[in-house]
């Protein structure tokens, strides 16, 4: 999927994560990580956002991370939705049951 703008997701509560992800034409993905938390989980963080990243068959994306403890699920949540905002495509059957 193509980053065409600018995607955030996410909010600075507890137990919750900012994602904000951007164009990086050609440079690959650079992932910077700011987090309560990055001491104990950092990498385990790190592997779930270019986890998701990769899932979602994106290239090349600069991905600022402002974590607040969120859970792996609500880090895959914030990423699937900025890289949807970002790139302008409704990827996701939201409200499908």
């Amino acid at each position: 999927m193509e980053i065409l703008d600018v995607g955030i997701a996410g909010t600075l509560e507890s137990s919750d994560i900012t994602i904000q992800i951007e164009k990086n034409e050609g440079k690959g993905i650079e992932l910077e990580l700011k987090s309560t938390v990055a001491n104990q989980f950092g990498k385990q963080i790190k592997k779930v956002i270019l986890e998701t990243l990769l899932e979602l068959g994106v290239e090349n994306a600069l991905v600022m991370a402002n974590d607040k403890g969120a859970l792996d699920c609500t880090i895959r949540a914030r990423v699937r939705t900025a890289v949807s905002r970002a790139a302008h495509h409704n990827c996701f059957p939201w409200g499908v049951k």
